[in-house]
């Protein structure tokens, strides 16, 4: 009868883990920043900042930027890579700007950039 009590006990314990891990798995994935945006939203998220350089031969941008929230970014100077060169040929330094920027394949890429007015 112990034998039989603890295999149901067992049993239980373990359906109660199976149940709970799905929706911990969904509550992690929602705060994990380590594989980009939760959404859509989040990647087109505009963020402010102002042209320090231009490399229209590496298309390079140094951006003294904003918080970039959707990255976990604190405002600071940094390199992005244009993902279109184009993006870079309706800019010049000292630019007030507004940009989306995203994490791809490893690199910092700047998917969106606009003259701020």
């Amino acid at each position: 009868m112990k034998f039989l009590n603890f295999t149901a006990g067992a049993g239980l314990l373990l359906g109660t883990l199976l149940l709970a891990q799905p929706s911990w798995a969904q509550d992690h994935a929602q705060h994990s920043h380590a594989h980009g945006p939760a959404s859509a939203a989040e990647a087109q998220e505009l963020t402010s900042g102002e042209v320090r350089r231009i490399d229209m031969g590496t298309r390079k941008i140094t951006i003294r930027h904003g918080e970039i929230q959707h990255l976990d970014m604190p405002p600071m100077t940094m390199v992005f890579t244009a993902a279109d060169p184009a993006l870079l040929a309706g800019v010049r330094v000292g630019d007030a700007i507004w940009f989306v920027a995203q994490q791809e394949q490893g690199r910092l890429m700047v998917t969106r950039i606009e003259r701020a007015p």
